[in-house]
């Protein structure tokens, strides 16, 4: 089915708009892929360093450009849980990539961090600049020029985009990304929620907090809730960069081993040795890019993507916009309800029918592209399945049922749970920001109320602790953007306004920085851009101006007088406190070179 007029014209727009970075980029990758990865090219010395550890016969394969040599970029640690699973990935990789008559090497190691261990923390001040570095890194490991094909272990929040702006950037090899899969269910996210907001309140203490998060996450594998790093599972998948089914199988199973061979042997299949070449920078595309955002609006994916999928973009010459995404919220309906967008955790979505069947959905009304390449082959609708183990351990599939398994969890394209999708831009006389509307109730998708600013996270807290937030209010949190501090999430933010909703008040949150892919039922106006730190409008604000934001407009107004507005000089504050400490010093660099929140954030574009 061809794509719905709206889809195709927003996509056209982007395609016009991208044509001459886009086609400096198909440049600079065809003239790679002519060059080609001869290794015989390489001097005797470097070919020794690069194949030193392999056996006498891989020597004199490699050597011989006989076989194709498949590098393995991973993310393995074994603290974080979603990242530990890929302690025992190279081995399973080495020994299928044997089996399928090539060579595989590990090409080098990436940073993981998790947001959810530095939440509040000065560590988060590093965070989103790890995305960039994990793109670094990644270039360095592929930069030996010793691989025909690259795999990529990833999962959580800056990793998988990194990873995705590395894969672009070496965009003549062709890529499949590995994932690792999510942890079983541990207790709900409504109660974990509810506990949360009880410790705010003071009404619980720690041993009862940390016994509830502890019981939430528990073993190997990403979080269940649909947060960034869940977003990233179904973005990998949708963008054609999983095997079709792999993004939602438990780790330790045998069909997660099964997925991992079959994506490994797919990898080499895909090389310029032989008949299917796949070159990750031609297989990615504009139609690609907008079935990603398609997919992030129909799932009620994380706010952090609006930054990342903008410089994913960016990393293959597209020039994805904040209106593009906006505008595609307007046409793709909600299909999900995945906590905090709803009770269920990505377990329960998987097993009400999961990707394949929102694929389905979403093609049945053309709201994606087909006509897109995969590293599975031409064409998503290869992706419309179910995925099981089949005879001898091999990947078996078999056509997407027509219905969910549970409506309330994964609805079909007639029945949405909202007509539009989750994330939309705000514009107004204090800048651009994005908001995420597919968690909060239509109730408060307006607010008008007094501002209260603060310029830094925990002037809030300490202020909700004192009792002195008991009103109507929006709270203008600035100073947390790019160039100021790195652009931490400010999720801790979250169980003091949603007490304060609770208990009948109308708040909302303006902020230049972030908050998390997690956080839901607060309107929250984030990523505005300018920050303040540029001398944005946000720093001209003041406790006590009305401040409207309006998210069924898209608009976001501090209502004062234009002229006495624009006259006030804008706030400064000291950010030293900032610099130094847990790595912040090592990262000055990057605060410095930081681009705008609409342009992702990003150093390197």
């Amino acid at each position: 089915m061809s794509a719905d007029s709206r889809i195709a014209a927003i996509t056209a727009r982007i395609v016009e708009r991208s044509k001459p970075t886009r086609e400096r980029y198909l440049d600079r990758v065809r003239a790679a892929v002519a060059k080609g990865v001869h290794r015989s090219v390489l001097s005797c010395g470097n070919l020794a360093h690069g194949f030193a550890v392999c056996s006498p016969a891989e020597k004199q394969a490699l050597a011989e450009d006989r076989v194709p040599n498949l590098g393995i970029i991973t993310s393995y640690n074994d603290m974080l849980s979603a990242h530990q699973p890929f302690e025992t990935y190279p081995a399973i990789i080495r020994q299928a990539a044997t089996e399928a008559g090539g060579i595989a090497q590990v090409a080098g190691g990436v940073p993981a961090m998790c947001d959810g261990v530095t939440q509040g923390q000065p560590g988060m001040e590093l965070s989103l600049f790890s995305r960039d570095l994990i793109a670094m890194a990644a270039g360095v490991g592929l930069s030996h020029n010793m691989f025909d094909s690259a795999v990529y272990l990833g999962v959580c929040d800056k990793i998988v985009p990194g990873l995705t702006i590395a894969a672009l950037t070496f965009g003549h090899l062709p890529a499949i990304f590995i994932p690792a899969g999510p942890m079983t269910s541990g207790i709900p996210n409504d109660e974990k929620s509810r506990i949360r907001q009880l410790y705010a309140e003071g009404k619980v203490g720690r041993a009862e907090l940390l016994d509830a998060e502890s019981r939430s996450y528990h073993g190997p594998g990403t979080c269940t809730f649909y947060g960034t790093a869940n977003s990233n599972q179904m973005l990998m998948e949708i963008m054609g960069f999983h095997m079709p089914g792999a993004s939602f199988i438990n780790p330790g199973t045998p069909l997660r081993e099964a997925l991992t061979r079959e994506a490994t042997k797919r990898a080499l299949a895909i090389t310029a040795m032989g008949n299917e070449f796949t070159p990750a920078g031609e297989m990615i595309d504009e139609r690609s890019i907008v079935n990603g955002v398609v997919g992030l609006h129909a799932t009620g994916g994380s706010t952090n993507h609006t930054l990342h999928i903008v410089a994913m973009a960016r990393a293959a010459g597209i020039k994805l916009t904040w209106e593009d995404i906006s505008d595609l919220s307007d046409v793709v309906p909600l299909l999900a309800r995945v906590y905090p967008n709803g009770l269920a955790d990505v377990n329960h979505f998987h097993a009400a029918g999961g990707m394949g069947f929102l694929i389905k959905q979403l093609l049945r009304r053309g709201l994606l592209h087909d006509d897109v390449r995969t590293v599975f082959g031409q064409g998503l609708d290869a992706y419309t399945i179910d995925v099981k183990l089949g005879e001898n351990g091999s990947v078996h599939r078999e056509p997407s049922p027509e219905d969910s398994a549970d409506p309330k969890v994964l609805a079909r394209i007639e029945t949405p749970f909202q007509p539009t999708g989750g994330l939309k831009m705000l514009t107004g006389n204090i800048g651009k920001a994005v908001i995420k509307i597919s968690a909060v109730k239509p109730e408060r998708h307006v607010v008008q109320a007094p501002a209260i600013v603060f310029n830094d996270q925990q002037e809030l807290q300490d202020a909700f602790k004192q009792g002195k937030l008991n009103r109507d209010f929006i709270a203008v949190v600035r100073f947390q953007g790019p160039k100021s501090n790195g652009m931490p999430e400010l999720h801790r933010l979250t169980p003091p306004l949603g007490v304060l909703q609770d208990r009948g008040h109308m708040v909302a949150l303006v902020t230049d920085g972030r908050m998390s892919g997690a956080s839901g039922k607060v309107p929250a106006a984030i990523h505005l851009t300018p920050e303040a730190s540029e001398g944005g409008p946000i720093a001209r604000i003041r406790d006590g101006d009305i401040i409207r934001l309006d998210a069924v407009a898209g608009t976001l107004e501090v209502m004062v007088d234009a002229a006495e507005f624009d006259a006030r000089p804008p706030a400064e504050v000291d950010l030293e406190g900032n610099e130094f400490g847990m790595g912040r010093e090592l990262f000055a660099p990057f605060r410095r070179a930081a681009g705008a929140a609409e342009y992702g954030a990003s150093v390197l574009f």
